[in-house]
């Protein structure tokens, strides 16, 4: 099933914040994104209908097996991106803005073609 950007925006900003905490609510969801209570509810109930989240009785939201695996992919897809960008000699600040912006529109084939680029030069870069 296919995710549009936005709803994949929401998927990496719920894992992102699993990661820091258990009890993950939609206003926190709202907050870190900078969007209103009823932009955050509608996004929720279209990856709750696509069985991608799900909430508890008390509000709090996870991800479902799928939604978790979509949302790890388009992490991971952030997370090399702004790698590769830095080492390009790009702030870390644009990096990561321009890693969003990518991350949603570029095929699994070029993705997979930059981490196995990557990989291959990673013993030839500067260590953090």
């Amino acid at each position: 099933m296919a995710v549009q950007e936005s709803g994949e925006m929401y998927l990496e900003t719920i894992l992102i914040l699993t990661q820091r905490s258990q009890a993950v609510r939609a206003i926190d969801v709202g907050e870190y994104m900078g969007f209103s209570k009823p932009s955050v509810s509608r996004a929720l109930g279209l990856l709750k209908k696509n069985g991608l989240a799900v909430t508890d009785e008390a509000g709090h939201i996870s991800l479902t097996e799928a939604g978790e695996k979509k949302a790890k992919s388009i992490y991971e897809r952030h997370t090399v991106l702004t790698k590769l960008f830095v080492g390009l000699g790009v702030d870390e600040e644009t990096a990561a803005e321009d890693a969003c912006r990518i991350e949603h529109y570029m095929s699994d084939k070029t993705f997979d073609a930059i981490k196995a680029h990557m990989a291959k030069y990673a013993s030839k870069l500067p260590k953090e």
